[in-house]
């Protein structure tokens, strides 16, 4: 291997390292704040990439009907329990309106919208306002009734999560593949690399979202109120910080990082509807870098794993999975050894 074979490789890897760094960073969140191993959070890459393809083509996603039956599903719950504790009509009626609003909005304007062929930065929000609803009410329907249950109980939910959301994928989807045209078609040669547009977004955006999510923790009394609840559940909730509101908050975040990887990563690879679990799972190992705690500590997991990936493909391509996978036992090992270990009450 010469020097610009490996330049490029470099690149290739820290390309997909940037969007495993994304996953990493939504998988250190809900954590944090909930204790749930978010396994479902590659399908949130999925339905943002599948959904702008379905847009591109004229078709009307099937993420808008699922949104809506995710927002009906919730909105029940939510009369049922509202009726339970007697609460004042107004106030039930306001919390539906709530729930049942952006949705009812969105599969009211989308599909007379579609074929149209809207703008490339409208499908871009579209698709991110559509698979970013998804996040509270995902929590709703799914997390918010267990969130003092185990570690253990949160992640077998998860994997039924997972699964239900790959077979809604590909009864929406179907079991085709789909690639989105590059945002920009510019290409620059610096050297022995050939930067192309899109990978300039891809390092653009992903820096830009960094940095935005720096200061949301750091200046802001909401994201101070995300970390207070990463830290101490109790205390914060000693405090008057909701964690049923944190909870959704973090599940709102984590679906619009997961639908911007799927936009960035859509042009680059071709994207079915199970194809999010394994961009997920390497942002797992990404995350476990961190003891799903850190964010510098999963960022920096992140490029390596998108780097072990690149150079592992190059002298073993049918192996680069396992090679990625398999760095992980180690790092359970080291963590195992340096984290101190609670038993769960």
């Amino acid at each position: 291997m010469d020097f610009s074979i490996a330049a490029i490789l470099g690149l290739d890897g820290l390309t997909n390292g940037a969007i495993y760094a994304l996953v990493a960073l939504a998988l250190v969140l809900v954590f944090s704040v909930t204790r749930i191993i978010f396994i479902p959070q590659g399908e949130f890459v999925a339905f943002g990439a599948l959904t702008l393809a379905s847009l591109q083509l004229g078709k009307v996603p099937g993420t808008v009907w699922l949104l809506l039956l995710m927002a009906v599903a919730a909105a029940l719950l939510d009369l049922v329990q509202g009726l339970r504790e007697r609460r004042p009509p107004a106030r039930l009626a306001l919390g539906l309106l709530r729930t049942l609003g952006f949705p009812v909005v969105l599969a009211v304007a989308v599909p007379p919208l579609v074929p149209q062929q809207p703008a490339l930065w409208l499908q871009v929000l579209l698709t991110l306002a559509i698979v970013t609803a998804m996040g509270p009410l995902l929590y709703r329907l799914a997390y918010r009734a267990l969130s003092s249950a185990s570690v253990l109980t949160l992640l077998i939910v998860s994997v039924g999560v997972h699964f239900a959301l790959t077979g809604i994928g590909l009864v929406f989807f179907g079991a085709e593949g789909y690639r989105t045209p590059a945002f920009w078609d510019a290409r620059f040669d610096v050297g022995p690399l050939s930067l192309t547009g899109q990978t300039l977004i891809i390092f653009g955006a992903s820096i830009a979202l960094l940095a935005v999510m720096a200061l949301f923790f750091e200046r802001t009394l909401t994201g101070k109120a995300l970390r207070a609840t990463s830290v101490n559940r109790t205390g914060a909730r000693l405090m008057g910080i909701s964690g049923d509101a944190a909870g959704s908050l973090s599940f709102t975040m984590a679906a619009f990082i997961g639908a911007l990887s799927g936009l960035l990563i859509s042009p680059s690879t071709t994207i079915y509807y199970d194809t999010g679990f394994l961009i997920g799972l390497k942002g797992f190992v990404a995350a476990v870098f961190g003891g799903l705690a850190s964010f510098p500590m999963a960022l920096g997991g992140a490029i390596g794993v998108g780097l072990i990936e690149s150079f592992g493909s190059f002298y073993a391509s049918a192996f680069k999975e396992v090679i990625v996978f398999t760095v992980i036992l180690p790092v359970l090992l080291w963590r195992s050894f340096v984290d101190p270990h609670h038993e769960e009450h």
